[in-house]
């Protein structure tokens, strides 16, 4: 055989054994994303109990398209998109366990999903890590399996900046466009301002460098997404510009607030703080918070002197514009808010600590190593305590709910009924009972309707212990319970 038959068999074997090395190592990589995003889903059933019950903002997102009690009143700044998520389950089935396992088993999909985005930008290693910082946060743990949108956003967000990169960077990559629409649009379907607030850098990267395809992917996908929250705001709220100024209203009204303080106040387990005060919680649990930025910026230095500023600008410069509105221009704090943040910021806090422990002379790097395990395993440590406590503290209060609704029960308050009053709302959906009231954000009847309704169905009226009633419900029977006072009507039932 001759030379050149030789190298012409020669060539395809190499150009096999090439792609087929290739293949190995994007299948090994997947495999430890898909672990990591595993053991995330895991983590949730083990911590978040599936039988935690349904909070607040949850039975509203959920009574949308239940089976179980009648939709709650939608205020102006919410997105039908959590509500969508969950229909699958909600439509036909009440229990709570099922669903948490759905939304903990759909929320390991949606990060492994994003952290795949990002291959071919970082190492594999870089990502897992990552995938693992965010995952460990109390917050990501806490709100993974619960029916809210912020984790969605911020999925979306990680997914939506490594595609427009890899899209940057090959203009053929036809599934990173169909992921900017994607991502773009899973943003914008959960909470369409946060949408905009996380993909600013996305777009001027887009529109500055003039890459045509990614930036009418992104718009595409954020077109599609916000669009039903954009027709019903001209349906239900009186205009887009009149639902933008009811969210902001329904906020506090958005404008120049320091909230850095509130959201270190919120750090050791508040879900919501507002007011705000109190102290600051131990700072064994807060180090993380200033920790992280510090790890980013030096991911960016890393990335500047290894000439790939690009993948480490624009998760930080997305982590700042998403963080910003919740940082400086809201007058409370809940964690839940900087999930977007967390997750974008994570990509170049891991390069940063792997950097960390590998990059001192070879005598030294075991004491690196060691160091940053011992720093880790301390992190994830107390992420894991606070966790904890905050799911023990919130199945409590939710039980306490649950034996109100209960109560309600066995005085006769069955569906179809109206509840309105204190914590009305997620106790009228433990009920299976409509949610009513007559001032603040959830405003949605008056006195007089709900008086008139009284005359034909159940109707309970929850007070604090020492308030007194509206006028309409002072004659009704009324019982202690739960450090509240139920006055209720049930027409034909003794009232």
């Amino acid at each position: 055989m001759t030379g050149s038959a030789h190298a012409t068999i020669a060539g395809p074997r190499r150009d096999t054994a090439r792609h087929g090395h290739q293949g190995l190592a994007r299948h090994r990589a997947d495999a430890l994303l898909v672990t990591v995003a595993a053991l995330f889903t895991l983590a949730q059933l083990l911590l978040v109990r599936p039988g935690m019950g349904l909070g607040w903002d949850e039975t509203v997102y959920v009574s949308q398209n239940s089976a179980h009690a009648p939709a709650a009143f939608f205020s102006a700044p919410r997105a039908r998109g959590v509500s969508l998520l969950v229909a699958p389950v909600t439509s036909w089935s009440s229990s709570t366990p099922l669903l948490r396992v759905y939304l903990a088993v759909l929320s390991g999909l949606a990060l492994f999903l994003a952290l795949r985005a990002w291959r071919g930008l970082f190492p594999v290693r870089v990502l897992a890590l990552a995938g693992g910082l965010f995952a460990s946060l109390w917050v990501t743990l806490f709100y993974g399996p619960q029916a809210m949108p912020n984790y969605w956003v911020a999925v979306g967000a990680l997914a939506a900046a490594g595609h427009l990169l890899r899209a940057r960077a090959d203009r053929s990559d036809r599934a990173a466009l169909w992921g900017l629409v994607a991502s773009g649009a899973l943003m914008a379907w959960m909470r369409p301002m946060d949408a905009v607030w996380a993909t600013l850098p996305l777009l001027a990267l887009a529109l500055l460098r003039r890459l045509r395809r990614p930036l009418a992917a992104l718009l595409t996908g954020l077109a599609a997404g916000a669009a039903e929250w954009v027709i019903e705001a001209y349906v239900s709220y009186g205009g887009l510009a009149r639902r933008l100024s009811d969210g902001s209203a329904i906020q506090g009204g958005l404008g120049w607030h320091l909230a850095l303080t509130d959201q270190v106040r919120s750090l050791g387990g508040r879900t919501l703080c507002r007011p705000c005060t109190g102290a600051l919680p131990n700072p064994v649990v807060t180090v993380w918070w200033f920790v992280l930025p510090l790890l980013a910026l030096l991911g960016l230095v890393l990335a500047v002197r290894a000439r790939r500023r690009a993948a480490t600008v624009v998760p930080l410069a997305c982590a700042a514009t998403a963080a910003f509105p919740y940082l400086f221009m809201i007058g409370y704090a809940a964690p839940r808010f900087l999930l977007p943040a967390y997750a974008l910021l994570a990509i170049p806090a891991a390069d940063a600590l792997l950097h960390l422990a590998t990059a001192p002379p070879r005598a030294w790097r075991p004491v690196a190593v060691t160091l940053v395990t011992l720093g880790l395993a301390a992190h994830v440590t107390v992420q894991l305590a606070v966790v904890r406590h905050l799911v023990r503290r919130t199945t409590a209060d939710h039980a306490a709910w649950a034996r109100t609704a209960a109560e309600l029960h066995h005085l006769g308050v069955t569906p179809p009924c109206l509840l309105t009053g204190d914590e009305a709302l997620p106790i009228a959906f433990y009920t299976g009972c409509a949610s009513a009231d007559t001032a603040g954000p959830n405003a949605n009847s008056t006195d007089t309707a709900i008086a008139a309704t009284a005359r034909s169905g159940p109707v309970a009226v929850l007070v604090p212990q020492g308030s007194r009633p509206p006028a309409y419900a002072r004659d009704w029977p009324s019982a202690p319970f739960q450090g509240k006072r139920l006055y209720y009507a049930v027409p034909g039932g003794g009232s």
